[in-house]
């Protein structure tokens, strides 16, 4: 039976509520972000649905294919190891057994309209399948993505990794100087203009797997949304309403735990709990890979299951890992109701869900509210164990349950007295003024939060320009979101201050790049020589020091390795550009489909950049700043300003697949809104979606 047959059969089996996409218009702006307009959510959806496919088709459904379990058929080893993911983290059972019970009708309906939009668009092109299996796409495959998404966020991934890998950790250790993201707030009382400001600076690959899309979601039942997303995903993950907007940055606390077996001495699969044997349980799962292109082979794996929950024999025992992300279904629905929001108190509702289990929120509203939370789900820890390391899995001392710490409990600050707050990834115990910052005593010590010492190059400059003025403009605003320097000295990595501060004379051959980086300003601009130089050292030493935390603390970041890191960039140059003196304009680019363009920034500036080594010795810009969106609110509503880091569509065909990257590069937005009669009197193209 040919693909098409089957989406008919299938599409309509699933109860989806009829939907006429003549009631839907997608508007075309400029730019080309869609912005969908129906009556109902459900409608809404459908078109939101049917957008992404035409902008990004790929890339959503890469999103899905391990939740189908076909990865391993369309990329392989590689594909097959996110497959196997899925079924250990328990995906499917879980929302085979909550969808019904845990997420509204309401919700259902919505979501339900948008799988029929993806799986009309996927219906009328059937030749940009990447697999037949994935089709149709249903309600309970978006959350089982979520799921998925939950666990990336939290960083179980890693714990993950270390088990299937034989390689057990017995310290987690946090990120300290990830790539990060943004996100600040500043209340009317402190703006020059009276006006609330929030800035949602997202730091994510610039383009495929969660890349973010922009889109304004509006319909006659309250929503009325524009901001960023995953292809994939029917929800805005960030963005601003008329009332109000938050912003996301990913937070590094202890999100999942490692528990140790104790195994019977003779008797195979035994384990000993509360002294009594208990029997693991099989949980095998087999993965379907692809050989040369074509053939097919199943790759069969053992796994079992404990009261701990998944069980994998290592070399060094046997282990169990568990973590709340996989005990909600309740993400994407979360999202939905923060979007729909009108106030602080109807925020403060959908937070009160705990169904995104990670990442710090930055909030604001046109009533001059501002707030911000380490947000997670934090399960019910026996205190006197050590949950940083691996612990005894013979007790049920240390066995949580499905209950976590309420919103309230967790590190936050609502409307300071200082008038701002701010994330860049480092200590919630340092968001907003001394006097307005959470207390470490205040937050149980098992959540595993990072330490006030713990800080990002960002958060430090922002702290320090934002305390210098006494009103902030727009302006000012937008001038510390699109800083580039690095602060003196580094407070964010003290272990790489002495690279600005060796003994030239000492290191002849090097000395005028010693001299180059003593003499920055250490300000990340495309002109600067230094700036080039610093980018290539700090690519060295990342391969070289594995651990973040050493860039900061320890000896392994030594005078000889910063020397080695020298010697390799100024080699660098020599090699690719036939000089030791190379601008930044050079060396970083930002290109797409012969649009190549300089782009200033680096590792852990504001207007953060990381960027990849391209075969002639150019780094390409691929993370950092994405997308971005500034917001101001008043009573008045919101006015807002935004930009993508290529354009509006992933399809090399489409007119809107660079022509964002010049006012990307020069640090420009584009002007945006939510008013619908706005948005009809300048679209470029008004349709309906099939």
């Amino acid at each position: 039976m040919c693909f098409i047959t089957i989406a008919l059969v299938a599409s309509n089996s699933f109860g989806y509520t009829q939907i006429d996409p003549k009631n839907i218009d997608i508007v075309r702006d400029k730019w080309g972000v869609p912005h969908i307009f129906a009556k109902t959510d459900a409608e809404v959806a459908y078109g939101f649905g049917w957008a992404t496919c035409e902008d990004d088709f790929k890339t959503m459904q890469e999103q899905l294919l391990p939740i189908r379990g076909i990865m391993g058929l369309v990329h392989g080893k590689t594909g097959a190891a996110v497959d196997v993911a899925v079924h250990l983290i328990e995906a499917h059972q879980l929302v085979n057994d909550r969808y019904d019970s845990d997420i509204s009708p309401e919700f259902k309906a919505y979501l339900d309209g948008y799988c029929s939009g993806v799986n009309a668009y996927a219906k009328k092109f059937p030749k940009e399948v990447l697999h037949h299996k994935l089709f149709p796409v249903e309600s309970k495959d978006i959350i089982k993505a979520f799921v998925l998404s939950m666990t990336w966020m939290s960083h179980t991934v890693k714990d993950l990794q270390s088990l299937t890998g034989n390689k057990v950790k017995a310290i987690k250790l946090p990120e300290t100087t990830a790539t990060g993201s943004n996100a600040f707030a500043v209340t009317g009382n402190k703006t020059t203009d009276g006006k609330t400001y929030l800035a949602v600076n997202a730091h994510q690959p610039l383009e495929g797997l969660n890349s973010f899309y922009e889109a304004h979601l509006c319909s006659e039942e309250g929503m009325n949304i524009l901001g960023g997303t995953f292809s994939g995903s029917p929800v805005i993950s960030l963005g601003s309403n008329n009332y109000l907007g938050w912003a996301h940055t990913l937070n590094y606390p202890d999100f999942s735990d490692i528990f140790q077996l104790e195994m019977h001495p003779t008797e195979k699969l035994k384990y000993k709990l509360d002294g009594k044997w208990e029997t693991l349980e099989h949980y095998n799962t087999k993965a379907h890979i692809k050989v040369l292109g074509f053939l097919k082979v199943g790759a069969k794996q053992k796994f079992y299951k404990s009261k701990f929950g998944v069980t994998f024999e290592t070399d060094n025992g046997f282990f169990a890992l568990k973590f709340p992300a996989n005990r909600t279904v309740k993400t994407a629905e979360q999202w939905f109701r923060m979007g729909k929001s009108t106030n602080w108190s109807e925020f403060k509702t959908a937070l009160e869900m705990q169904g995104i289990a990670a990442s710090n929120i930055v909030y604001a509203d046109g009533e001059g509210h501002i707030y911000y939370v380490s947000n997670g789900r934090f399960p019910i820890r026996n205190p006197n164990y050590d949950w940083k390391g691996v612990v005894p899995g013979n007790t049920s001392s240390t066995l949580w349950g499905d209950e976590v710490y309420p919103m309230d409990s967790l590190p936050h600050v609502l409307d300071p007295v200082s008038g701002y707050v701010y994330n860049c990834n480092h200590t919630p115990f340092l968001s907003s003024s001394i006097e307005d910052n959470p207390k470490l005593s205040s937050v149980p010590a098992t959540m595993g939060f990072q330490p006030p010492s713990s800080l990002t190059n960002r958060a430090v400059r922002f702290y320090e320009l934002f305390n210098e003025l006494d009103k902030v403009s727009y302006e000012d605003f937008k001038r510390i979101k699109y800083d580039r320097f690095y602060h003196t000295p580094l407070k964010s990595a003290l272990k790489l201050e002495p690279i600005f501060h060796l003994d030239a004379d000492k290191y002849p051959e090097i000395k005028e790049s010693i001299e180059l980086l003593a003499n920055w300003n250490r300000e990340a601009v495309i002109e600067s020589e230094a700036a080039a130089m610093f980018n290539l050292c700090i690519s060295y030493l990342k391969g070289k020091v594995k651990n973040p935390a050493h860039f900061s603390e320890g000896d392994k970041l030594n005078e000889a390795l910063l020397v080695e890191s020298i010697t390799y960039a100024r080699d660098y140059c020599n090699q690719y550009f036939g000089s030791a003196h190379v601008p930044l304009k050079r060396l970083q680019r930002h290109s797409r489909a012969g649009v190549n363009l300089p782009v200033s920034g680096g590792t852990d500036v504001l207007a953060a950049l990381s960027a990849s080594k391209q075969e002639d010795g150019t780094l390409r810009a691929r993370a950092g700043d994405s997308y971005i969106q500034l917001a101001r609110f008043s009573k008045d509503g919101v006015e807002t300003e935004s930009i993508n880091a290529f354009g509006a569509s992933s399809k090399p065909s489409s007119p809107h697949y660079t022509d964002q990257m010049q006012m990307y590069v020069n640090r420009e937005l584009k002007t945006m809104t939510l008013d619908k009669g706005t948005v009809l009197k300048s679209a470029e193209r008004v349709y309906h979606p099939e």
